[in-house]
């Protein structure tokens, strides 16, 4: 009965469209009309606000930390299905026909909350990697494998699991921005395409 709370809690709290919400309530429209359609912090940027960007950031960040988080109090043997279910929620909500993000800051939350260090590494790689490349796509792809990675050097092979499908999942929800990237035509941040 815990892995369902556990995932609920997750999906809960990874449903929440936070850039959609905060775009439409500082008069910027529908979010999903612009840029990718996506309703993560890289799309609010282009609405030419680095504010309403960063509160999505935060946000996208705290709905993947916060029910981990939760559920490494209320049933710490099932966080990993709070935290796949997070960004799947961010991925999948039900409000927007199951149509989200692409799950790279909710899953820094998910990161964060599971071990310090594992967050960590994904910080350092997703920082690093947009700092080099400015393309948002190819840092938040690194960063997602770098959880993983961490986890299994850190010996926490179960978290290891939980954050490689979560990868497989970001990477996947990324298809078009790999052929992009392919092509040389990925948009780097700061742009409006």
């Amino acid at each position: 009965m815990n892995v369902l709370w556990a995932a609920l809690l997750g999906y809960g709290f990874g449903s929440i469209p936070f850039g959609l919400i905060l775009a439409k309530l500082a008069g910027k429209g529908d979010i999903r009309t612009i840029g990718s359609g996506n309703i993560g912090a890289t799309n609010v940027l282009r609405t030419g606000s680095k504010g309403l960007a960063a509160a999505t950031l935060l946000l996208d960040l705290a709905k993947g930390f916060v029910p981990v988080w939760l559920a490494g109090m209320w049933f710490w043997q099932d966080m990993g299905w709070t935290a796949l279910f997070a960004v799947i929620g961010h991925a999948f909500p039900v409000w927007l026909g199951f149509k989200g993000g692409k799950g790279v800051a909710t899953n820094a939350g998910v990161s964060f909350a599971l071990a310090w260090p594992i967050g960590l590494a994904y910080a350092v790689v997703w920082i690093g990697m947009l700092a080099i490349t400015r393309i948002s796509s190819l840092a938040g792809m690194s960063a997602v494998v770098a959880a993983a990675v961490a986890a299994f050097a850190l010996g926490v092979p179960t978290f290891a699991k939980v954050l490689a499908v979560i990868a497989v999942l970001v990477i996947w929800l990324h298809r078009e921005n790999i052929r992009r990237l392919v092509a040389g035509t990925e948009p780097k941040v700061g742009s409006k395409g």
